[in-house]
């Protein structure tokens, strides 16, 4: 097969830039890997999706256009992303799950790509064993998730790789931050936070955190709202509780993201891609790990810095939480530098999942 026609399926269309960062790196790999190859997305918003990456898009909600979408396709690729766990809901994993099933009994080469798995509960976990069995390959981005999946379908070699995002370019356009109140002397530092469990308690930690940073370390602290609007919401919250001044900025398409994070002398993250771009400039960073993906990424990293807190966790003390912020800020360096050497290999685990569709699609011509 020279060309084939790829189908993705993911959470594409939402206007979540690390979501959308993570199609982009798809797509470009694969057309370096297969030229002339088509690629379809089933997506919330077809037409900027279509518009914005040069590819054909169907519209994830119309059952029928996806069922003739996956007709069309030579290869169906689940991911990548969070998408079999049931902790957003269960509709999205019997969704996810269901475009599984429906391609594999179609007799599509069908292949779990770059996910992370979980966390599942006992319903959740027979619905990926009864969907997602005919598989021939899967890859995913941790090795908690390559030991679940594994043992729910023990017959598919699930690979532990990492998230194709660590191999998207660097763009070299000019971003002016200027605008947005950031032309001080200060260092930068880059504050990526969503909303959930816990939220109350964790924005007024965040508010103590903002102004420690202003006003013990000099820094101008800029939120970056990767999820769009909600982010901004949540970000909004933080800001009012604030004492010092932090800086809202605009909702950016992902590449102007990247230039900003590059720009930080340290992040705080919450949102994973926030910590996946900042982990490939090198920009050292310190997470808030609401989610078992988050935390599953600082051990393929071996990252040295402990996270900040634990959104949602009780008890959490303030004053241990700024102590782990000076100690995040004393040792920025040399996380920097720990992030230099262990990146390299990221990346060749990130080209990994390719390696393993070639395979894929290898085994069955």
């Amino acid at each position: 097969m020279t060309a084939p026609r790829f189908l993705l399926s993911g959470y594409y269309g939402f206007g979540n830039l690390g979501d959308e960062a993570l199609l982009a790196a798809i797509v470009e790999r694969l057309g370096a890997r297969y030229p002339g190859a088509s690629v379809d997305v089933l997506s919330h918003d077809p037409a900027g999706t279509a518009t914005r990456l040069g590819v054909q898009a169907t519209p994830r909600g119309d059952l029928r256009a996806v069922r003739e979408a996956i007709r069309r396709a030579d290869v169906v690729l689940s991911g990548g992303g969070g998408l079999l766990q049931d902790v957003t809901s269960m509709q999205s994993l019997v969704y996810y799950a269901g475009i599984v099933r429906a391609a594999t009994a179609a007799k599509k080469r069908t292949m779990i790509f770059a996910q992370s798995i979980g966390p599942l509960s006992g319903i959740g976990r027979a619905i990926v064993r009864v969907c997602c069995g005919g598989i021939a390959a899967a890859t995913v981005r941790d090795e908690p998730s390559r030991a679940l999946l594994a043992s729910l379908m023990p017959n598919v070699r699930v690979e532990r790789t990492a998230d194709p995002v660590f191999l998207l370019p660097k763009t070299s356009a000019p971003l002016d931050l200027r605008a947005e109140g950031l032309d001080g002397p200060g260092p930068l530092v880059v504050v990526s936070v969503r909303r959930w469990q816990g939220h109350d308690a964790t924005a007024t930690l965040l508010a103590a955190v903002v102004d420690r940073l202003a006003e013990t370390h000099g820094a101008q602290v800029a939120f970056l709202p990767l999820g769009g609007p909600p982010d901004a919401d949540a970000a909004t919250t933080v800001i009012r509780r604030a004492r010092s001044t932090p800086v809202l900025l605009p909702e950016y398409p992902f590449h102007h993201a990247q230039q900003v994070i590059e720009r930080a002398t340290l992040v705080i993250g919450m949102r994973l891609h926030a910590l996946i771009f900042a982990a490939k400039l090198g920009v050292p960073f310190t997470a808030l790990p609401y989610d078992p993906k988050v935390s599953a990424l600082l051990e393929e990293l071996r990252y040295p810095l402990p996270p900040l807190f634990v959104p949602g966790a009780r008890n959490t003390s303030p004053a241990e939480v700024l102590a782990r912020l000076d100690e995040a800020w004393a040792e920025r360096k040399a996380a920097a530098a720990h992030l230099r050497t262990v990146v390299p290999e990221i990346e060749r685990l990130a080209e990994r999942n390719f390696d393993v569709l070639d395979d894929m699609i290898q085994s069955k011509d």
